[in-house]
């Protein structure tokens, strides 16, 4: 009885709904709070100032309002202040809830990119080691992709017919495909650089006849470097239709070599050793994955003509061990007498016939 008299009590007492809600909210945060004392405790190298902890703190501040808010809208949804309709849209009554609801989903919308672009993406720019700039262009078109998807969603529950923006995104569509067609193909190949990554920056290329090092890769250009430290501004397009030399890509060692001519009469061995000796007393030449290698080629029109094959760290030093190599080949051909020739030609001359001499000449007077 005394049970049934407080419930007849309660149910005298003004205000008994509202008194119900505040009490329940409490409840709330103490869920919360077991679930965040649970992580703690059962999940293995948590610590209150890790990674996955403070990543998990906002996101669960985050669940607790709005499982209050939408705790309190269940709650007086049938009251005359939030059920209430106030006019229609076509056929849609619009309410209370009708303008609450949008605020949510796009409220929802800001979090969930904000914990997309701060956690998720964040790992995946980690990986493909993107540049500041890169990170903020990504996370700034996530961000509107998100709140535009959150509108779209949003506005049916106000009454707006969305069947009006097929119209708008049929012309749309139409002004993009001819309009922006170059700034989409380079968008997009500047998305497949970045993840794909043909191209990395500080890699050395050759694309065309242009040799340089990439710089900076945009999403819709690319920004390289020459060496007479010309910068360059490429779109992304031309790395994803046309052939690109990376001599950075993978393993940066490559191989090079040298031609060189000797005059016939030679000691073939002798050049051979000299070529070989050169090429050993270079500090940057390696000997892996193969020690410097002389081949004699042909017989040439004029020389005897030799390759020399060793392989250098990076290409970044291509010229620079080149021309070293150079000056010391030609130091030890001075010192051993080795000639290297240069192209001649015989000319033959012949007796001619007198009368056709002097023809030869008077025609010559005349002139």
């Amino acid at each position: 009885m005394q049970g049934l008299s407080f419930i007849e009590w309660w149910k005298s007492v003004p205000y008994k709904n509202e008194i119900t809600f505040i009490i329940f909210i409490p409840l709330f945060f103490i869920i919360r709070s077991l679930f965040l004392k649970f992580l703690r405790k059962t999940i293995n190298g948590i610590q209150k100032d890790g990674g996955f902890y403070t990543a998990i703190i906002p996101l669960v501040n985050w669940g607790t309002f709005y499982a209050i808010v939408l705790y309190a809208i269940a709650y007086y949804r049938n009251t005359v202040w939030l059920g209430k309709t106030w006019f229609t849209v076509g056929n849609t009554p619009v309410n209370t809830l009708s303008f609450i609801i949008p605020i949510l989903i796009i409220g929802i919308a800001f979090k969930a990119s904000d914990l997309i672009t701060s956690y998720l993406f964040a790992r995946i720019y980690d990986r493909y080691s993107l540049a500041e700039g890169m990170r903020y262009n990504f996370n700034r078109l996530i961000h509107y992709l998100i709140i535009v998807i959150s509108i779209l969603v949003a506005l049916p529950t106000i009454g707006f017919d969305l069947s009006v923006l097929t119209v708008f995104a049929g012309v749309f569509g139409l002004g993009l495909g001819f309009g922006m067609q170059n700034i989409i193909s380079n968008f997009v190949s500047g998305l497949i650089i970045l993840f794909e990554q043909p191209i990395k920056v500080g890699d050395r290329i050759k694309i065309g006849d242009l040799h340089c090092d990439v710089e900076n890769i945009n999403i819709r250009a690319t920004v390289v470097r020459t060496r007479n430290n010309e910068h360059i501004i490429i779109p992304n397009s031309q790395f994803i239709e046309n052939q690109v030399i990376n001599w950075s890509y993978g393993d940066p060692r490559i191989r090079e070599l040298i031609f060189i001519g000797v005059a016939y009469g030679s000691n073939v061995r002798l050049v051979e050793k000299l070529l070989l000796k050169a090429a050993q007393e270079h500090p940057d030449i390696l000997t892996e994955p193969q020690e410097p290698r002389v081949d004699f080629l042909n017989f040439g029109e004029s020389a005897l003509e030799f390759r020399l094959l060793y392989w250098i760290p990076n290409p970044a030093m291509r010229i620079k061990v080149k021309s070293a190599l150079n000056h010391h080949i030609y130091d030890l051909f001075l010192e051993h007498n080795i000639e290297i020739p240069f192209p001649q030609r015989d000319l033959h001359i012949r007796s001619i016939d007198p009368g056709l001499a002097k023809n030869l000449q008077v025609d010559f007077e005349h002139e």
